[in-house]
């Protein structure tokens, strides 16, 4: 398990805005409504739902004490009405139907028991609630760079590479597991551009706040590999480059509607 609140993740989740407006946007909390977040990390959708309307009741919730400090904090120097609270997908701190709305921009999707979070998802949830999930499509530069500093990372630990992750992004296998809950599932398809000046910088940006990164760094160096995985990815995300004259890279992602 990754630790979120290694590094300053906030930094990377200013990325991830546009993902969070358009989840947002899709659930639609209106006055009255309470909306929870899962696995909510500095409060992007939370944030965005308690700017839309002071009246519906936002309450995020992550594993991460540091990320809900600074989700907190922000709140507070915007002047908006969110609670934040510690938990995990499958063991919210929300009593049973207290939801109207639960949203979650690329959370869920690291839950160790995705059959348990889809329940705890149900529980929570009005018989009327809806559900919005934002997830990645495997492909392109960044997942590639991903996946090659995992399979290094498996090398050095000897451990055989990790099974592959839920495919939240998979209208059927989201749907497996939400239609024993009664839930219908709809899904569409996103793109989300990652910009810099230059390859140099983005990575530098990577390298200094995401917690995947910073959490690899002392095995990698250790190994003495740090350098050739630094320069695979330079080269991957080099070759994916969409803008010669800065930097771009565009990743797609899945948004999951989901109504009883």
């Amino acid at each position: 398990m990754v630790d979120w609140g290694l590094g300053n993740y906030e930094r990377i989740a200013e990325q991830l805005l546009p993902a969070a407006k358009a989840v947002v946007e899709t659930a639609g909390p209106v006055s009255g409504e309470t909306l929870v977040d899962v696995g909510c990390g500095s409060g992007n959708a939370a944030l965005l739902a308690a700017e839309r309307d002071a009246a519906v009741t936002v309450i995020g919730v992550d594993p991460s004490h540091r990320l809900l400090e600074v989700a907190s904090a922000a709140a507070e120097e915007r002047d908006l009405d969110a609670e934040f609270v510690l938990g995990e997908a499958a063991s919210l701190p929300i009593s049973g139907g207290e939801a109207d709305v639960v949203v979650s921009v690329f959370g869920v999707i690291f839950a160790e028991d995705p059959a348990a979070a889809a329940a705890e998802i149900a529980r929570v949830i009005k018989s009327s609630g809806r559900v919005v999930l934002a997830a990645w499509i495997p492909g392109g530069a960044i997942s590639e760079a991903v996946r090659f500093t995992r399979d290094t990372m498996s090398e050095i630990t000897r451990q055989p590479p990790p099974s592959p992750p839920f495919p939240w992004h998979e209208r059927e296998s989201v749907a497996s597991l939400f239609e024993p809950h009664g839930f219908t599932t709809t899904m569409t398809q996103h793109s989300l551009a990652f910009s810099a000046p230059s390859v140099d910088e983005f990575m530098r940006i990577e390298g200094e706040n995401h917690p995947i990164a910073i959490a690899a760094r002392p095995a990698l160096e250790s190994a003495g590999r740090a350098d050739e995985v630094r320069e695979a990815m330079r080269r991957i995300y080099l070759e994916g480059n969409e803008d010669p004259e800065a930097f771009r890279l565009t990743s797609s992602y899945a948004i999951a509607e989901l109504t009883r």
